[in-house]
């Protein structure tokens, strides 16, 4: 039996030029961290050949091309593995529509623990390269790279995009600092699911006419990065989220709306130094900079809503369970 556990994450700064449609124009760059909740998958030799895959609902077939599971079956596919299995995914949020970047963690972690079941050391950016293809280049999703890599990579990182390469930078942060960010960052849930595929669509067929805004997001990447692995300055958070924001809302129509308008006055007007929605938008989780000393009253303000408590986290995707049976 193998078990793997892979972060979910939020971003920081630079959502969206992620997408291949902006950064084969100009690269792109965003910072974002892995934090304490993750995805599990669980992979299981069966006493014969076929599949069982367990999640929301329960398959039972035997092949591979017979699973509905886009992300299993393609994940078996490219690992090789053919049958014989029994695979459950299990997660700490919603399973779908949180802006978490859940898709991308279920993907990581399933190639991680097939490669484990068979035996293999796969390294951690082939792990990041090889989501992104079954995600973007096989199922055609309209998504950028960067919940895939910081899913396999963990931390607190700062990626920039090219047409044929992404670069991996760790934002080297003393645990002080680290702890006090996490101290700063909270998520309230909006109650609102959604696919984000719409809304990123939509985002990409106007990446042309978004240019000017997208390449302002990628340059807010680029400074948030500079101020907290060059100078520490952990506020420097808190305004890219706000900045970030205010541009985040101008590349589609889905992004915001009222609901979410309101609950980002209502943070902002309590203390709240930066918020943004998590993801694509449309939904899911807000995420806010709070200093600890205004955190009562900003909870206070949303408490309507439910808060899940978070942390930086430090690890990528890891096999936490491996045991496997005498041949």
């Amino acid at each position: 039996m193998i078990v793997s556990q892979t972060p979910l994450r939020v971003s920081f700064a630079g959502g969206g030029t992620d997408i291949k449609s902006y950064y084969d124009k100009s690269f792109g760059a965003v910072v974002s961290t892995a934090i304490d909740k993750y995805i599990y998958v669980i992979v299981k030799e069966r006493f014969d050949e076929k599949i069982r895959v367990g999640y929301s609902k329960t398959e039972l077939v035997d092949s591979v091309d017979e699973i509905e599971h886009d992300l299993v079956r393609e994940a078996m596919k490219m690992t090789g593995v053919t049958g014989g299995i029994e695979i459950a995914t299990m997660a700490d949020i919603p399973s779908e529509g949180s802006g978490l970047g859940s898709s991308s963690s279920v993907t990581v972690g399933l190639l991680n623990a097939l490669y484990a079941f068979k035996g293999v050391y796969c390294p951690t950016d082939t792990l990041a390269r090889q989501a992104c293809e079954i995600e973007i280049d096989i199922l055609g999703k309209p998504i950028g790279k960067q919940d895939q890599y910081i899913a396999a990579f963990g931390g607190v990182r700062h990626f920039q995009f090219f047409p044929n390469d992404v670069c991996v930078n760790t934002i080297k942060m003393l645990g002080e600092a680290k702890r006090y960010l996490s101290e700063c960052l909270m998520l309230f849930y909006t109650g609102i699911t959604r696919k984000a595929d719409n809304i990123l669509s939509d985002q990409v067929s106007r990446t042309e006419s978004n240019m000017i805004t997208l390449v302002e997001m990628r340059e807010q990447a680029e400074a948030l990065a500079y101020q907290l692995g060059n100078i520490g300055n952990i506020e420097s958070v808190g305004e890219a989220l706000r900045n970030g924001w205010q541009k985040k809302v101008q590349l589609s129509r889905g992004i915001s709306n009222n609901q979410i308008s309101d609950m980002v006055k209502r943070a902002m007007d309590a203390g709240a130094l930066g918020a943004k929605i998590t993801g694509a938008g449309g939904g899911g989780f807000l995420l806010l900079y709070v200093s600890p000393k205004w955190r009562d009253d900003v909870r206070e303000a949303l408490k309507v809503y439910r808060e899940l408590p978070i942390s930086i986290g430090q690890d990528g995707s890891k096999i936490i369970f491996n045991v496997r049976r005498q041949d």
